[in-house]
């Protein structure tokens, strides 16, 4: 990568709030192509509303997002700030494959059809080779075998490792998780876990809200400590988590919050 290439996502002084509640307080983050970027802090630190925003599934007050350097464009001010570009919004998306807690798989559709779904409808893509691609990542996030089944037959784990596959069926720029692992229990969560570790081996860009910190520490390239809206400190896994400097992140890793 040049010096010269831009992140994938850069987001600078972003504000959110909803209504009087202010959620997000200035907060900037970078993930170049490759990185792996873990959001961390406890329950309400804004976390989560930080992803929906770089994905523009939740409208900001105040600030600047880049993707691949393009700036989104905006129309009105505060809380009447929206998007002015709708085709903008629609292929920043398809960039931007998001992975939520609750799975989200669409129970009248088998897996596979789960998977091919958005590359034919969104992008209008051949069905043939959306197939085919479908079938090969299911295989490499090892359920393979349930292409045919409906989600209310697979365990969380399986729904959760289709729903990946959903998102890279895709093709996209980055990869966003929102507490991927959150919903299941400690056996099913290692299951996600080893296909998000493969793909963090393999280059791809992401953006983790997590509340495993195992997770954060051994996977990230940057992690990001959420408290009350702003960013309370940020590093390299290695210093963050073995030399926090912030008294609030040292109780927060001390009383091993998962939230």
């Amino acid at each position: 990568m040049t010096e010269q290439t831009p992140p994938v996502i850069q987001i600078t002084g972003l504000h959110k709030s909803f209504g009087a509640l202010d959620v997000l307080r200035g907060v900037d983050l970078t993930a170049q192509a490759g990185d792996v970027v873990s959001l961390i802090g406890s329950s309400g630190s804004g976390k989560s509303t930080l992803l929906r925003c770089a994905n523009l599934l939740e409208d900001s007050q105040q600030g600047d997002i880049r993707f691949e350097g393009e700036p989104v464009s905006w129309r009105g001010s505060g809380h009447r700030r929206q998007p002015a570009d709708a085709a903008q919004v629609r292929r920043i998306r398809t960039n931007l494959s998001m992975v939520f807690q609750q799975f989200n798989l669409w129970s009248h559709m088998t897996i596979l059809h789960n998977v091919m779904e958005a590359p034919l409808t969104v992008l209008g893509e051949d069905r043939d080779e959306v197939e085919d691609r479908a079938r090969t990542l299911l295989d490499k996030v090892g359920i393979g075998d349930k292409a045919d089944a409906w989600p209310a037959q697979l365990s969380g784990g399986q729904q959760q490792r289709a729903a990946i596959a959903r998102a890279l069926c895709m093709q996209p720029r980055a990869l966003l998780f929102d507490e991927p692992t959150s919903a299941l229990d400690p056996e099913l969560e290692q299951e996600v876990v080893r296909v998000i570790r493969a793909l963090a081996e393999e280059g791809r860009t992401m953006i983790l809200v997590t509340h495993d910190m195992r997770m954060a520490r051994d996977l990230s390239d940057h992690v990001v400590f959420l408290h009350q809206g702003k960013i309370e400190e940020e590093g390299p896994p290695s210093e963050l988590f073995a030399a926090p400097k912030s008294e609030r992140l040292r109780q927060f890793l001390s009383h091993g919050q998962a939230a």
